[in-house]
Order: C-alpha cells, then sequence, then structure tokens
C-alpha cells in the first residue's frame, strides 16, 4: 500500500491498464468502453491506496485531449456551416437546451451542488469532455474554499460515473431498437433503400478497395494497328491513353510518337479503363501479363492550393496542362475533406482538394509544381500542435462578465476552439501544421483517460457518500436526460424537418456523441447509411456540449 500511495504513476498506468480491460468487457450490444472503465477502476483504486497525482498532469492531459478533439473535427465542422446540414444543427440545439435545462432544474429542485449537477450532465450527456471543463470550471470559483473545490471536482466524476452507464444504455437501446419501432421501419430495409437513392455519393471503408480500379494498364497484340504510329494510336483515342511500351521479340522499344507498330508486337497501355478497353479494339487481342513490359508508376497526393484552380473541372485542368497527355498521369482520386468524389472530368475542382496522380515519374514532378504541393502527413507538426495549445490556453483565460457572472471558456474551451482553428485551417492546403489522424487519435485517446484516471484517483475517498446520499436520482437523470432530448428530435426531425428515418437516427446518436449507440445502429441497419447523419451532429456537439460546463457551473457557483 504505501509503495502504491508514494508512487502514483504506478497506480495511474494500473488504472488504465485494468480500466480499458474492464472496458471490453461486453453484456448483449452493451460495452462501457475505455474511458468509463478507467473512471471505476481509478475510483475504486482511489479509494483503496489514497494516492493522487499533481493536479498539472491533468490539466496538461486535458489539453492535449481537448485539442486533438477539436483538430480532428474542424474540417467536417467548418465545412458543415451550409444550407444543406441547417437542419441537422436543430437537433444539437435541442440536446443543448435540453441537457442544461435539466441539469439546472435538477439542482434548483434536489440542492445539488455544482460538481454533483455537472456530473450529471456530463454523464448523462455521456460527453466525457464535461468533466474536464467544469472540474476545471470549479477550479477557477473564487467562492468556495481549498477544501470544497476538492469535494465539488470529485463529485464530478462520482456523478458522471453513475450517470453514464445509464444514459449508454438508454441512448443504444433506444437508437437501435426502440426508434425504429416508433418511425415503424425496418431499419435495415429503409438504410438499404436509401443507399439505391444515394449509392453515387457513397465511398468506400477504409478496409475496402475498389474490384474495378478506375486507371489501368493492359498489354495488347497488335493485328489490327500494323502500320500505325505510338502518336496516331493516342490521337486516335483523344489523348486519354498512354502507350508505355512496345516489345519487339526479344527487344523492349521507346514509345515514341513516331515509332510505327508491326504485327506480333506488344504494346503495353495505361489510362482510365473505359479507354484501355477501347484501345485494344483498335490494336489487338488481349494478352497476359508479359514479363519485363512492367512498367513502375509513381503515385502522389497533390493539394490543390493555387487559387487559379478552384472551380475548374478535372477535364479543364487536363486541358490546360499538356503534361496529362505527354508524360501518361492520370487523376485516380479527389478527396474533399474525408469525403470520396468521383475522379470523372466534370468533377469540379475546390481549392484544398486532394488529388491523387498516377502516373511516370518525371511527369508527376512537374504536374506537382504547377497544380499545388505535394500532401504531407507522416509526421506531426510539432511547432503547429504547440502554437494550436498555447494559442488556445490563452485564449481559455479571456473572462467576459454577464451582469455579475464573470464567464471564460478556461484551457479545456480555449483548447478545444483553437483545435477546431487549427485544423481546419490545416485542411484548407494540408501543406503544413501535420498532425496525423493516427498519432491524433492517439493524442486525443490518451489525454482523456489520464485526465478520467488522475480524476478518478482524487474523487475515490468520497464517491461513495455521494452516491448514498443522493440514491435513485443518478440513475433517473441519466435515463431523462437521453430521453427527453431524443424523443424531441425525433418528432421534430421527422414533422419538421423531414429528414430520412434511417439519418435521423444516426443524427440523434450524434447529438449524443454516442459512439456505442452508433454501433449498434449499424449493426442493426447492416449499412453504414445511419453515419452520413450521425458525422454532421456529432461534429457540432462535440464543440458544443463541453461548453456547457463552464456555463453550467458560471450559472450555479454565483
Amino acid at each position: 500500500m504505501g509503495v502504491l500511495k508514494d508512487h502514483p504513476e504506478l497506480v495511474l498506468f494500473a488504472s488504465l491498464a485494468l480500466g480499458y480491460l474492464v472496458g471490453k468487457l461486453r453484456v448483449g450490444p452493451l460495452t462501457l468502453g475505455g474511458i468509463c472503465g478507467t473512471l471505476i477502476v481509478s475510483l475504486l483504486l482511489g479509494a483503496w491506496t489514497k494516492a493522487r497525482v499533481s493536479d498539472d498532469v491533468k490539466t496538461v492531459f486535458f489539453a492535449l485531449f481537448i485539442f486533438a478533439l477539436g483538430y480532428m473535427a474542424g474540417p467536417q465542422f467548418f465545412r458543415n456551416l451550409n444550407r444543406k446540414s441547417l437542419r441537422f444543427f436543430v437537433l444539437c440545439g435541442i440536446e443543448l437546451v435540453c441537457v442544461l435545462g435539466i441539469a439546472l432544474g435538477l439542482a434548483k429542485w434536489f440542492d445539488l451542488d455544482v460538481g454533483t449537477a455537472s456530473g450529471i450532465l456530463a454523464g448523462a450527456a455521456t460527453e466525457s469532455a464535461v468533466v474536464g471543463t467544469a472540474t476545471e470550471s470549479i477550479g477557477k470559483l473564487s467562492n468556495l474554499t481549498p477544501s470544497q473545490v476538492t469535494e465539488y471536482q470529485g463529485n464530478v466524476a462520482t456523478a458522471y460515473t453513475v450517470c453514464y452507464l445509464f444514459g449508454l444504455i438508454t441512448i443504444v437501446l433506444y437508437a437501435s431498437q426502440i426508434m425504429p419501432m416508433l418511425m415503424r421501419i425496418n431499419l435495415r430495409d429503409a438504410a438499404r433503400d436509401l443507399w439505391q437513392r444515394t449509392r453515387s455519393q457513397g465511398s468506400l471503408e477504409a478496409d475496402e478497395r475498389p474490384a474495378l480500379p478506375g486507371t489501368v494498364g493492359r498489354t495488347y497484340l497488335v493485328t489490327t494497328a500494323d502500320g500505325r504510329t505510338v502518336g496516331d494510336l493516342q490521337d486516335s483515342l483523344g489523348d486519354r491513353i498512354t502507350v508505355e511500351s512496345v516489345k519487339r521479340g526479344s527487344r523492349m522499344l521507346t514509345p515514341a510518337p513516331d515509332l510505327a507498330l508491326t504485327l506480333s508486337d506488344l504494346v503495353l497501355v495505361v489510362g482510365r479503363r473505359a479507354n484501355t478497353i477501347e484501345a485494344g479494339r483498335l490494336i489487338g487481342p488481349e494478352t497476359a501479363g508479359v514479363p519485363g513490359m512492367d512498367s513502375a508508376l509513381a503515385t502522389k497526393q497533390v493539394s490543390i492550393t493555387e487559387k487559379a484552380h478552384d472551380g475548374r473541372s478535372i477535364d479543364q485542368l487536363q486541358t490546360e496542362y499538356p503534361e496529362f497527355r505527354d508524360d501518361g498521369v492520370y487523376v485516380t482520386d479527389v478527396v474533399r475533406g474525408d469525403q470520396d468524389l468521383p475522379a470523372n472530368g466534370d468533377t469540379v475542382l475546390q481549392r484544398g482538394d486532394v488529388l491523387t496522380l498516377v502516373g511516370a515519374r518525371a511527369g508527376l514532378d512537374k504536374l506537382v509544381a504547377r497544380l499545388g504541393s505535394v500532401v504531407r502527413n507522416d509526421a506531426t507538426d510539432f511547432i503547429y500542435l504547440g502554437l494550436g495549445i498555447a494559442a488556445g490556453s490563452l485564449l481559455g483565460q479571456v473572462v467576459v462578465k454577464f451582469g455579475d457572472v464573470p464567464m471564460s471558456l478556461g484551457t479545456g474551451g480555449g483548447c478545444l476552439i483553437s483545435g477546431l482553428l487549427f485544423g481546419w485551417f490545416r485542411s484548407r492546403s494540408q501543406t503544413f501544421g501535420a498532425f496525423p489522424p493516427q498519432a491524433a487519435s492517439t493524442i486525443k485517446d490518451m489525454g482523456l483517460a489520464v485526465f478520467i484516471a488522475c480524476t478518478g484517483l482524487v474523487s475515490g475517498p468520497q464517491a461513495w457518500p455521494l452516491i448514498k446520499e443522493y440514491g435513485a436520482l443518478l440513475p433517473f437523470a441519466g435515463i431523462a436526460m437521453v430521453l427527453i432530448p431524443a424523443t424531441l428530435s425525433l418528432i421534430v426531425g421527422r414533422k419538421l424537418l423531414g429528414i430520412e428515418k434511417p439519418l435521423l437516427i444516426g443524427a440523434i446518436a450524434g447529438q449524443q456523441c454516442s459512439t456505442p449507440a452508433i454501433t449498434a445502429v449499424t449493426q442493426v441497419a447492416q449499412s453504414s447509411v445511419p453515419m452520413l447523419g450521425y458525422t454532421i451532429t456529432y461534429a457540432l456537439s462535440n464543440f458544443l456540449l463541453p461548453l456547457t460546463g463552464p456555463v453550467l457551473v458560471g450559472i450555479l457557483g454565483h
């Protein structure tokens, strides 16, 4: 016991390991998740060992978490600020007003302290970030003694743990099982029908590859193109294919434009699939791959940074730059934010779009210099990361008074806004400020997990008395703060906003920021269609819900 108390780092990392192990335990469709598991374990270990980690550790890791959260959500958040997505914003507004109103009402009716009310809000809304923003705001209240600050911050964690469990169960069952029954739909069939209507907008999952890639290479045996030059062949196909190599007997020939083809030559053609098939009609029958004829093609991702290219189609771009034809370079993919667009000639490009170019290395290098810049996302830009977190910390210190109530975002709210802006600014060109998705996800998860573990260790000793004091109130609050906003959103989404039913279910899971709920919904639907609604509300709620912590503390604490 003495070793653990004297070395809190042992207890901290034991809480992470055991917490994530507990979080993996499954009961039916439910798992607690690593964060809730870590909080439960750290509360128990805190009560047993009395170990305590420095508050500075909590602050640093929470700043890392909240900045990474904003950075990852920023591009999607700002991209969704348009008329098409406006109706989904109403759902987030319903969530925000309901959870704040219910938390304030419960605090008044049951005379709850500011920590317990904040924990109920965080847990019932299943938004872990609120634990951090509320805890930090309580620490800034000038009318509390140090012992009261510690007590109330502990109450945040305890109330969160109980309410989160009941809120999680409620939103998973309500979204995946009860909502389809209320709307009288078979979620699987409804998702399939909607997918058929919008499948042109669909994209591949992370572990999928197209069965029919857009750019291909094929070898043909010359029978009908005898006497035609390579240049004539390419001109007859409208510059849409490239002859990469020609084999005559045992010799490899340079495919110069004036090279005349003869019977039995083997020709390697590269281009868009439809055009290479058409080339076979003009050349001769297709053959199997021939050793020694394969030509290595380089691939580069290029961000469109030049203003002159904004609003131009891929066809216009290829007409303007002869390197596409002369060097055999092709656009195989277009990505805007995290959305895959068709690489068709009529696709209109915007500044910040990322093109995947495939072709000979020399031609690629020339085109990249003229189109934009190579996307670099292989290592974290710690200059950008450090500046972003520093800017967020400074922003969080700004205090604005509403009447007699001083309000500030705190480090958490400031870093969240900073992360949103820095992530969005990076997405505009993607040539600076690299923060690879895996690195950002690791920092986000690690930051929150360490913060939650530190909070639980401090809160452990007073957890049981709080549970005994409020009894059934915490489970009731966890259920009510899910059912009320979710039901209102269901009615408003169908009757007033006309949101398609599978998208609406996904959007309600997103307004609750509940990954387990959307996982259960997609499993029932056997489709990722509900994710289309989830991503919009999830991005907005991820920004707005953490700000409810300082708002609630500011209202109740003065």
